[in-house]
């Protein structure tokens, strides 16, 4: 999973895979968030995440910055772009298998009253 964001976050930035520009709804919105800056925050979250995850180091960091972003490749790829959604929900599942290993990290969260 780390590798998964390592990749795709870098490519964010360097432009190294070639994508096809989705169109549709689908588009709009990636053309929004492009329009935005907004994907300068999201491939930043999904680079540093891998790389904590590569190396290892703070991972419940790490998990906790990949969670927001992996339920919207979820329901973006639910609702727009159908043809990634086994990708995403093979990332989903790794994301809960990693989250599963360190759980004991978030029990605090998981408590009625602080």
């Amino acid at each position: 999973m780390g590798l998964v964001f390592t990749v795709f976050g870098l490519n964010g930035f360097l432009h190294f895979i070639p994508m096809t520009p989705p169109t549709g709804l689908a588009g709009q919105f990636v053309g929004a968030i492009g329009a935005s800056g907004y994907w300068v925050v999201i491939f930043l979250a999904q680079l540093v995440s891998g790389i904590l995850l590569l190396s290892n180091q703070f991972v419940p960091l790490a998990l906790s910055l990949l969670g927001p972003v992996i339920v919207n490749i979820l329901c973006f790829h639910a609702l727009m772009a159908p043809e990634g959604l086994p990708l995403a929900v093979v990332v989903a599942i790794l994301w809960g298998i990693v989250f599963y290993s360190v759980r004991g990290a978030f029990a605090g969260i998981f408590r009625r009253q602080a």
